[in-house]
């Protein structure tokens, strides 16, 4: 299946280009338009070499409450060995340009494009790019909520190109997910996964669930229902639902695609 992943444009517009018009932040969701992510909002970490950064989620008081969400570029020669400083971190790592090698454990992994990485909390890893172009890949933490009796899942590689499309029952494969993870296994507590809607595909009815989502729009264009809000987005786009934000869809003239994070697997929590 071929495909096209949206990454940043970066650099600046020019001087009289108009807004973008579509940048919107809300209580219930926020909408951050690829025209917005340019180099004057990227960020730098500690113990990353030749790298920046676009924080596209956050959690904060009106925002995102359960992740963070970057996207990294890379630049060759660059990369960490310590990249992740919190132990209580897992992370998942997907590549949209160029190619990184992802060290885990003791064991090399070279992700190009469509490549995905699971990272168990506290486990070893290190990335660098080896390569001759930059590398961009999306990078979703979360803080890891175990439970007792339940394993830590292991960090595992892939590669989109290698999961099949598990399309929604009378749908006739027009509105799908690849999953990484099955729905059932109790050990993970949130699934990244990449939704793909065919052209013309719906999703019919105004989704309104516990799971805190945001998706990146990888592919396509699509008018979105966000709340009270129909919005349309397109390649390189950010979504951020805040809990029980009502979703809907209507995909447009292109196969439109999404990487969507969600919470899952766990209690709600208590004030008490």
């Amino acid at each position: 299946m071929a495909t096209t992943y949206a990454s940043p444009i970066a650099g600046l517009p020019n001087q009289m280009a108009l807004h973008t018009g579509r940048a919107t932040f809300t209580e219930a969701y926020a909408l951050i338009p690829h025209g917005v992510m340019r180099d004057i909002v990227t960020s730098y970490l500690p113990h990353w070499r030749e790298t920046r950064l676009w924080v596209i989620a956050r959690p904060m008081s009106g925002f995102a409450e359960t992740f963070s969400q970057y996207i990294v570029e890379v630049l060759p020669g660059g990369g960490s060995e310590h990249p992740e400083q919190n132990p209580q971190a897992e992370g998942v790592l997907f590549v949209v340009a160029g190619q990184i090698d992802v060290a885990i454990e003791g064991e090399t992994h070279t992700l190009k494009e469509g490549g995905y990485a699971f990272l168990s909390p506290g486990c070893n890893w290190t990335l660098a790019n080896h390569g001759a172009a930059p590398a961009r890949f999306h990078w979703v933490r979360k803080r890891y909520e175990a439970v007792d009796g339940v394993d830590i899942p292991a960090p595992f590689v892939t590669n989109e190109q290698n999961e099949p499309i598990r399309w929604m029952p009378d749908t006739k494969d027009t509105w799908g997910t690849t999953r990484f993870v099955e729905p059932s296994d109790l050990r993970h507590d949130m699934h990244v996964n990449i939704v793909t809607l065919e052209p013309g595909a719906v999703i019919p009815f105004e989704e309104t669930h516990v799971m805190e989502h945001g998706l990146y729009v990888l592919q396509g264009k699509a008018v979105y229902r966000l709340n009270r809000d129909w919005v349309e987005v397109e390649p390189g786009d950010f979504m951020w639902l805040r809990a029980f934000c009502p979703q809907a869809c209507y995909a447009g003239p292109e196969r439109f695609r999404y990487l969507l994070y969600k919470d899952v697997n766990r209690h709600a929590k208590l004030p008490f």
